[in-house]
């Protein structure tokens, strides 16, 4: 039986989810952060996580962004193949949904219409959204705004079958390592393996709105996980980059088929404000 849902329905849920996911970091990630804290050896990346811990207090009870990059606005959509969509077209109703969020929430305009040309859209659209068909007749909407301090540390890799797992750790380790303290550490490591070029990529951003707490169900992916967090975090970057054994939070993965000629691996790292919310419709 098809369900109709009426856009206005989308506006409003896209708006409220931009707003809570810039004024409150998700459980998940909060509870990482205390890991962290217990975990950390350094006297200096103590003080830095209790900075990091305070910063996320103010915000919420306050209702000011975590961080003044609020983002760009990643969006995906998880659509029921039984649902209709009655009102206006559903990527415009969307993108309305984050245009009032960022304006009635005075989150910051990040986003330029023209790479070259570099003049603001001054409400944070377009947004970039993903879209699938999942079966039932509910909308699964998982938001993220992305900052690019750490989004410009990410990698790409197009490893050769013969690389093999060794080849994909030392991927994502250089990469981390590359981006050292410029990415916000504590981070937040999402990888996607597989697919093509492009799916790599979608793959390692979907990682990281994973539950932080989750494991792959994949027996040797989830081994992978935790070997590269225990690696991530032998680097000695630490929190703020300024030394200690707590670099990264969490490691996700996420898996695609691909061709036998390529092995594609895409790194997207996320600073410790990896802002993520989910909501059904």
């Amino acid at each position: 039986m098809i369900r109709t849902i009426d856009t206005d329905l989308v506006i409003r849920t896209i708006k409220e989810m931009c707003i809570e996911a810039n004024y409150s970091l998700s459980e998940d990630m909060k509870q990482c952060l205390k890991e962290a804290r217990q975990s950390e050896q350094s006297e200096l990346g103590t003080k830095i996580l209790d900075q990091l811990a305070d910063n996320l207090e103010i915000a919420e009870a306050e209702m000011i962004p975590i961080c003044q990059d609020t983002g760009m606005a990643i969006v995906f959509m998880e659509i029921g193949q039984d649902v209709h969509f009655e009102g206006s077209p559903i990527e415009d109703a969307v993108n309305e949904g984050v245009r009032r969020g960022y304006t009635e929430g005075y989150l910051r305009k990040s986003v330029v219409s023209d790479p070259i040309l570099r003049e603001n859209t001054k409400d944070n659209t377009p947004a970039i959204i993903h879209y699938s068909i999942i079966p039932g007749d509910q909308v699964k909407i998982t938001f993220a705004p992305k900052g690019f301090g750490s989004e410009n540390m990410s990698r790409i890799f197009m490893l050769k079958p013969s690389d093999g797992i060794e080849g994909i750790k030392q991927a994502v380790l250089s990469a981390v390592s590359d981006a050292g303290p410029n990415a916000c550490p504590p981070m937040a490591v999402g990888v996607g393996i597989g697919g093509d070029f492009e799916k790599a990529a979608i793959l390692a951003k979907r990682a990281l709105t994973r539950d932080a707490g989750e494991h792959s169900p994949i027996p040797h992916i989830c081994r992978l996980e935790l070997e590269l967090l225990e690696k991530i975090n032998r680097l000695g970057i630490g929190p703020g980059g300024l030394g200690g054994n707590v670099t990264a939070l969490s490691v996700g993965i996420l898996t695609y088929p691909t061709h036998i000629a390529g092995l594609p691996v895409a790194v997207n790292i996320c600073c410790h404000a990896n802002r993520h919310v989910v909501r059904m419709i």
